[in-house]
């Protein structure tokens, strides 16, 4: 299937376009949360508030975090669109903005009195901008004179190009980028100051929750809380905006509710889920708990809003951000001070969210037990390629029916033609890391067990899969763009990475593809 202009067009086409960019952004950010969680160890510990305070090694912590973190950024944006290469170029535009920002903040507090001066504002937007952009405009530059280079010149040129094009896109980054950056910056943050001051914060809940469940927590967390919050704490030590989106407590609420009061493969997949969730920090595992009853966002939304107000009211705040959001990371990060304001935070969302849940879900229980057996009939198309290549059916094969994936063909429909031989399994997510980490070793062990050999189970982010995947298991949100980057393969959403019927019907198929070969 060829991605046109039409996918915005339909249901959903939207929400793939953003969870996209939000998989952009936290490709830059998530490889470089080591050095978050060092900048905030340095923190904890040498600053004047800190456990230990040391004057000489907290001198440490002011650089790191105004050149060190947006330039590792700006690498990682650079090198993602175009290699090392690009990474290089990327983190010299960057540094301009730096440079650039810093000028414009002096010029300003040349004309403030010394009590109203403004903070250094760090480059990690000017930074996303500008790593990818750099990286992008050299690739372009490169292609111009591809193969036209006479032989023995051709390091001449590419030294020579990227250092003069970084020159170029620093200069970039040092008028327009950082002149927009700082505006950004300080617009964004005059909003944040004004929901604090006015104690609105919690209303940011109403927003935060549903873009989650629809996997577009990447686009705020990574885009917009995070930078925020770094400049926050880099001025005051600490920020309450960490906790926004990594407050586990909401998802662990939900998922109680599930154990208790859900009925069939949810209530039975609830306590692993929940002990994930909360300790893993792998907040995915209960989005597709909220996208079967959606209803159930309200919950989501009165416990983020509980967990924002008691931090408003104490004085709960991290000193750098919670990745992943587990509750072991958000206690390590808690500001000195602080921890029972976060720890009772976390207690009484989980607890809202768990009432909340639970009415509603008391309240459907008849309904819901009347709707179980309906199942939907995508997984069907899969099969009779399958039966077709053959040229006869099987009971392993009949007994598939029902389940949940298809062939990605032109226009999204089931495909014509031979379905190819089931010998790479890919698991794919939004980061390639937790929750596809997490059904990838379900399948693995169960195709272990069903003694199989020649196939291979890994777990990749979207954005990464390739021509080599034959299947692709991706959560019921995530399929659309799982599809476009690799349309040949065939396809199975679930709604559980955990426990889904749906890799028992898997194990089947390959294993009837094995007996009739």
């Amino acid at each position: 299937m060829t991605t046109t202009s039409a996918e915005a067009k339909r249901p959903g086409g939207a929400r793939v376009h953003v969870q996209r960019f939000g998989t952009f952004l936290s490709g830059m950010i998530m490889p470089n949360i080591p050095a978050l969680i060092a900048w905030g160890i340095f923190t904890a510990f040498f600053i004047a508030v800190g456990w230990t305070p040391n004057a000489d090694l907290a001198t440490i912590v002011g650089p790191f975090i105004h050149y060190l973190l947006p330039i590792l950024i700006g690498y990682t944006g650079g090198s993602m669109v175009y290699g090392i290469r690009g990474g290089v170029v990327g983190s010299i535009a960057t540094f301009g903005a730096i440079a650039g920002s810093d000028l414009l903040i002096a010029q300003v507090n040349a004309t403030l009195p010394e009590d109203n001066q403004l903070g250094q504002i760090h480059m990690f937007i000017g930074a996303m901008i500008l790593g990818p952009l750099a990286a992008w405009t050299m690739k372009r530059i490169d292609s111009i004179w591809e193969g036209k280079v006479r032989a023995g010149f051709e390091m001449l040129v590419n030294m020579f190009s990227a250092g003069i094009w970084g020159f170029v896109m620093a200069i970039v980054g040092f008028y327009p980028v950082a002149w927009l950056v700082n505006g950004i910056m300080n617009a964004l943050s005059g909003a944040v100051n004004w929901l604090v001051e006015t104690n609105l914060l919690p209303l940011t809940s109403v927003i935060i929750e549903p873009a989650k469940v629809l996997f577009l927590n990447n686009a705020i967390n990574h885009g917009v809380l995070t930078p925020l919050g770094l400049s926050e704490a880099a001025q005051d030590g600490s920020s309450i905006l960490f906790l926004l989106e990594a407050n586990p407590g909401p998802g662990v609420g939900l998922l109680l509710a599930f154990t208790f009061f859900g009925i069939g493969a949810a209530r039975a997949s609830a306590p692993g889920a929940a002990v994930i969730q909360f300790f893993g920090g792998i907040h995915e595992v209960y989005f597709p708990f909220a996208l079967m009853k959606p209803i159930l966002i309200v919950a989501l939304i009165a416990g983020g809003m509980t967990g924002v107000t008691t931090n408003m009211l104490l004085g709960g705040a991290l000193r750098a951000p919670a990745a992943p959001g587990s509750i072991i990371a958000v206690i390590a990060q808690t500001a000195p001070g602080a921890y029972l304001a976060v720890i009772l935070s976390v207690v009484l969302s989980a607890a809202v969210t768990f009432a909340i849940s639970a009415v509603i879900l008391r309240a459907s229980r008849k309904r819901d037990l009347e709707a179980m057996a309906v199942t939907d009939d995508a997984f069907g198309a899969a099969i009779t390629q399958t039966e077709a290549a053959k040229g006869k059916t099987s009971d392993a094969l009949s007994n598939l029916r029902g389940g949940a994936a298809t062939q990605a063909g032109g226009g999204g429909g089931p495909a014509t033609g031979t379905m190819r031989e089931i010998k790479n399994v890919v698991f794919a997510c939004d980061a390639g890391m937790g929750s596809s980490a997490m059904g990838a070793s379900v399948l693995r062990n169960k195709i272990n067990k069903a003694g199989i050999e020649d196939v291979t189970v890994v777990n990749k982010a979207i954005a990464n899969l390739d021509s080599s995947a034959d299947l692709v298991i991706t959560q019921n949100q995530l399929t659309e763009r799982a599809r476009h980057q690799t349309p040949d393969a065939v396809h199975i959403s679930v709604d559980n990475f955990m426990n889904s019927p749906r890799y028992d019907e898997v194990v089947e198929l390959i294993e009837a593809q094995r007996e009739d070969r």
